[in-house]
């Protein structure tokens, strides 16, 4: 089965309203989104987490792909990343996540050839309901939804996740720039749903390493169940280490690194970041050798998020819920979409490979979004005022 073409598309993801971080306010995620063609007439889908790849894909790596076998992936690998080392060393890692997306499109096509879920050509599925988190933060308003402005809204919202979906797995922004405005979200959140609700926080390395630790003892006392880049490097992660129980994650995924500092606990990626499926079975195999948790990150649209269900379905050690930000995504770019966890939970799709149908109007749609916008992601830069507003903190 010959690749007839690949075409690559950056798209926009808009978020139902903005929410808060350390770097200001979001509004969505731009992504590329992958499409590879056999001259069988069948079509796999792949997505990687930024719109650069697009450029690379259209420009760089059709081209040498074109023709090929598209069962050979480890081939497909040889031509489009033949140094491997050496792009892993530098910088920009876009070429990677290119690839990455090529990778993921080329397994949904093996499933789709062999009328097979991706779960059951990774070995079958230890699961089929898939753990994920529900996301929570500060929020501007939205173009058809009220935002939650205060610590207080926030936790009233999480009150309405768990009564209308279920939903007792939170995750959410521990980032504002005054740190006792995100410790009254946890609080009120763990004082309305109790002990039974799990809390995870994630602060993008916001804090000095003074600040983490006075946080360190009261987010204890909340039963914070893991804490994601608390500070801004994996050195000051390991000092605050002496003075925390609470587990880390990071998106950092330098296992050698981590297995020599003892921290973190857990690394939160995703396969296109990897370099695709292979490499992240691979690494997730590695980091249950060296006894360090792996989950899934969030943002991607539903091309992406199949990929993770198969994955977790697949991969027994990925055991702790993964980051949703499924609720917050009013629209995507398949049919099936947006996924929607109830209990907790999300369920692997059945069809062959990845299991979703892209909506061809929506992906046009995200496409015009993107071309007449720009991308999303704007984080604060003094020399460009108006990048993003920031939310009230009180």
């Amino acid at each position: 089965m010959k690749i007839r073409s690949i075409k690559a598309t950056p798209i926009n993801l808009r978020l139902e309203a903005p929410y808060g971080w350390v770097f200001g306010e979001l509004d969505g995620f731009s992504q590329t989104i992958v499409e590879v063609e056999t001259e069988d007439g069948l079509t796999g889908l792949g997505e990687a987490p930024t719109p650069a790849a697009a450029a690379i894909i259209n420009g760089v790596l059709a081209e040498r792909l074109v023709g090929r076998d598209a069962f050979d992936i480890a081939g497909a690998e040889h031509v489009s990343l033949p140094y491997w080392t050496g792009v892993q060393s530098i910088n920009d890692r876009t070429r990677i996540m290119a690839f990455g997306a090529i990778e993921m499109a080329l397994w949904d096509l093996r499933g789709k050839a062999w009328n097979q879920p991706l779960y059951q050509l990774l070995g079958g599925a230890v699961r089929k309901d898939i753990p994920f988190t529900d996301y929570f933060s500060l929020r501007g308003d939205g173009p058809k939804v009220k935002g939650e402005t205060t610590p207080e809204e926030v936790a009233d919202y999480c009150v309405e996740l768990h009564e209308t979906h279920g939903t007792t797995f939170f995750e959410g922004k521990f980032s504002t720039e005054d740190p006792k405005v995100s410790l009254k979200m946890v609080e009120l959140i763990r004082e309305k749903l109790g002990d039974e609700a799990m809390i995870r926080i994630d602060s993008n390395q916001a804090y000095s390493l003074a600040t983490a630790r006075r946080l360190a003892r009261p987010l204890e006392d909340l039963g914070v169940r893991n804490w994601e880049d608390p500070v801004a490097t994996i050195e000051e992660m390991r000092q605050l280490r002496q003075h925390c129980s609470i587990p880390f994650s990071t998106h950092n995924i330098d296992i050698a690194r981590a297995m020599d500092l003892k921290v973190p606990d857990a690394f939160v990626g995703n396969p296109t970041a990897h370099g695709g499926i292979g490499r992240m079975l691979r690494f997730v195999g590695a980091c249950e050798h060296a006894g360090i948790d792996f989950w899934c990150y969030s943002g991607d649209s539903g091309i992406g998020s199949a990929a993770y269900l198969h994955l977790c379905a697949a991969l027994g050690w990925i055991r702790e819920p993964n980051q949703s930000l499924f609720r917050m995504q009013p629209m995507d770019i398949t049919e099936e979409g947006p996924f929607s966890p109830r209990n907790n939970v999300v369920r692997v799709p059945e069809g062959p490979g990845l299991g979703v149908t892209l909506s061809r109007k929506n992906l046009d749609a995200c496409h015009r979004d993107f071309t007449e916008k720009g991308p999303c992601n704007k984080y604060h830069d003094p020399a460009e005022p108006g990048t993003y507003r920031r939310l009230p903190l009180n």
